[in-house]
C-alpha cells in the first residue's frame, strides 16, 4: 500500500509538526508533500532525511519568508499535487492540506488541527489583528476570504474519514463541513519533563509573542500585582509591548533554550495561559512537570485541564481574556492551591503522550481501511428498466 502524508507547510516545528513526527513513526515508507518546505536543518531530524515533495509556491519571489502573503495562491498549489499513485492519503490540515484531489479508489483522512481559521468565526479578529477591518484591502480580504471559505467547503466532499484534535475543533468540523469526526488528541512529549514537586514563589509563562497568545495582557496582569513575581520567556513581534508593559516584578527573559524553560516550568508555582487554542500543548508540558495552570477557560484547555469542579484539579479558569481576569484567577489560585497537587497534575498529563497517540492512529486509520474496502466491494444494483 502506498501511502502520502499532506502537511501544510513546513517552516517551523511546532504542534502540528509533532503530529506530522508521529504519523511518521506509524508509517515510516509514507512520502510527505508539502506547499513549501522551509524548515530549518536544525528541525529536521524528524524527518529522518526524507525528501518533502513541494509545490510552485516553494519557488517563487520571497516565499521563504513571505509564504503566508501566497494564501491565495495555496488551493491552486496543493490541487497541482499529483496523489494519483497512493492508496491512502493522510492529510495534516490546519489550511489547505485536506483540499488535496483524490479518487474514489483512494482512502483520504484528514487530522484536522482547525478548520481555517481566519476565514471561518476567527475572520474578524483575524481583520482587527491585521489592520484590515477598513479600507480597500480590507474590502479584498474580506472577498479572498469569502471565496477561501467556498473552496474550503467544497473540498470537504474529498475527505473520506475526519479526525479532530479536540472535541472543541470536532465542534468546528460539524459547524463548517457538517461532518462527524473521532477526536485523536496531539501527542505531548510528557517523557521530556519530569515532575517537581518543590515549587519557588514565582508565576511562569512561555510562547511565541504573537497577538492571539495575549502576552501582554499577562504582563499587564502581574504588573498591577507588585507582590506577584512572574517569568516570561519568548520573543517575538509583541516582545517591545510586553516590556511596555513590564514593571519589577515582571523578569522578560526573552528566547531561551529549552533546558533553562524546562527548569522554570518545573520551578513554577502555576504557569499562566491566555491564548484561545484548539488544543494547547504547553499547558500539558506544564502539568508534566506538576506545575497547576491558570488558563482562559475556551478552547481545548477544557479538555486538557480539570478545574476546580474536579475531585483532582490541576488548574484554574478564567472567563474573560482581560488582565482583571488573570488578577481575580491568581487570586482564587492561591485560595485553592491546597486541593492541586503536583501529582494530579502529572497524572493528567500522561493521559496524553504519544505513545497513545500512535495507538489510537493506527487503530482509527485500519477500521477507515476496512469500511472503504467493504464500500469498494459493494456494487449497487441498477434500477428496475435498467440494462
Amino acid at each position: 500500500m502506498k501511502i502520502a502524508i499532506i502537511h501544510d507547510w513546513l517552516v517551523t516545528n511546532a504542534g502540528a509538526e509533532k503530529c506530522l513526527e508521529q504519523m511518521l513513526l506509524c508509517y515510516p515508507t509514507a512520502e510527505i508533500f508539502s506547499v513549501v518546505d522551509f524548515l530549518p536543518k536544525d528541525q529536521r531530524a524528524f524527518l529522518d532525511g526524507r525528501t518533502v515533495i513541494t509545490t510552485f509556491i516553494q519557488n517563487l519571489p520571497l516565499a521563504s519568508r513571505r509564504y503566508r502573503d501566497y494564501l491565495p495562491l495555496m488551493p491552486l498549489a496543493i490541487e497541482q499535487l499529483d496523489l494519483s499513485a497512493y492508496d491512502l492519503i493522510l492529510s495534516s490540515s490546519y489550511a489547505v492540506a485536506k483540499g488535496v484531489l483524490t479518487g474514489p479508489d483512494q482512502l483520504h483522512i484528514s487530522y484536522v488541527h482547525s478548520p481555517i481559521r481566519y476565514a471561518w468565526d476567527l475572520q474578524h479578529q483575524y481583520l482587527k489583528e491585521s489592520g484590515l477591518n477598513t479600507s480597500y484591502k480590507g474590502w479584498l480580504a474580506k472577498w479572498f476570504l469569502h471565496r477561501i471559505r467556498l473552496w474550503d467547503t467544497r473540498t470537504a466532499n474529498g475527505v473520506d474519514a475526519w479526525i479532530a484534535n479536540s472535541g472543541y475543533i470536532g465542534r468546528r468540523i460539524y459547524k463548517v463541513y457538517g461532518r462527524d469526526s473521532t477526536v485523536i488528541y496531539p501527542p505531548v512529549n510528557v517523557n521530556q519533563f519530569t515532575l517537581s514537586e518543590k515549587k519557588d514563589d514565582f508565576f511562569f509563562t512561555c510562547s511565541r509573542m504573537v497577538p492571539y497568545k495575549k502576552m501582554p495582557m499577562i504582563v499587564e496582569a502581574f504588573s498591577s500585582m507588585p507582590d506577584k513575581q512572574l517569568v516570561v520567556i519568548g520573543d517575538g513581534p509583541e516582545f517591545k509591548k510586553c516590556a511596555a508593559f513590564a514593571r519589577s516584578n515582571v523578569t522578560l527573559m526573552g528566547w531561551q533554550p529549552f533546558s533553562v524553560l524546562k527548569e522554570y516550568m518545573q520551578r513554577a508555582r502555576a504557569f499562566v495561559f491566555a491564548a484561545e487554542e484548539d488544543f494547547g500543548i504547553t499547558p500539558l508540558e506544564a502539568q508534566a512537570c506538576g506545575t497547576p495552570v491558570i488558563a482562559f477557560g475556551k478552547g481545548g484547555v477544557l479538555e486538557t485541564i480539570r478545574g476546580l469542579d474536579s475531585e483532582c484539579p490541576t488548574g484554574v479558569f478564567f472567563d474573560e481574556q482581560s488582565p482583571a481576569a488573570i488578577m481575580a484567577a491568581v487570586k482564587l489560585f492561591e485560595y485553592e492551591a491546597a486541593r492541586i497537587t503536583p501529582t494530579a497534575c502529572r497524572d493528567n498529563a500522561l493521559r496524553f503522550s504519544q505513545e497513545r497517540f500512535r495507538t489510537e492512529f493506527i487503530g482509527f486509520v485500519e477500521q477507515a481501511l476496512e469500511r472503504f474496502q467493504v464500500r469498494r466491494c459493494f456494487v449497487p444494483r441498477p434500477a428496475s428498466g435498467d440494462h
